[in-house]
């Protein structure tokens, strides 16, 4: 079954248990995967990656916007941004332990040759697509970083 699929039968379910959040993160998710859906020169079909790439970048800015909202002492805009980034992360696919992501990036390290810090950009590059999904960003370059220092 299709994501878009899935996330139609979520909002019928939230909606049924009369579950707020939850069902306007779900619409949330179905408006960003139809829009790109429905881009111009998107074709009619949404990839799997393309569609875990909007995912994490969903995931993401609610992230942000829940740290903003702590900061400025907010815990009643925080809290629903929170829960709204868990509804999302549960189709993503699951997030890779520090331990998997060190053992991994090891192996690019090791693949591309890479002993410096100037080798970074080509240690990230493999790294991002290889992990695409698996883990978020700013963890792999933490690793990179570390690693290659």
């Amino acid at each position: 079954m299709a994501l878009l699929e899935i996330i139609t039968e979520e909002i019928k379910k939230a909606m049924l248990a009369k579950e707020r959040v939850r069902l306007e993160a779900l619409r949330g998710i179905k408006k960003e995967l139809l829009e790109a859906k429905t881009a111009k020169g998107a074709g009619d079909e949404l990839s799997e990656e393309a569609a875990t790439a909007i995912l994490q970048k969903m995931v993401k800015q609610r992230k942000d916007s829940a740290e903003i909202y702590t900061t400025q002492h907010r815990p009643d805009l925080a809290d629903p941004e929170i829960e709204q980034m868990k509804v999302i992360q549960e189709f993503l696919p699951p997030q890779l332990s520090a331990a998997e992501l060190e053992a991994v990036v090891k192996g690019i390290i090791a693949e591309t040759g890479a002993t410096s810090m100037k080798e970074m950009g080509k240690v990230m590059g493999q790294a991002t697509k290889q992990l695409a999904g698996k883990a978020e960003g700013r963890a792999i370059s933490e690793m990179v970083k570390r690693l290659l220092s």
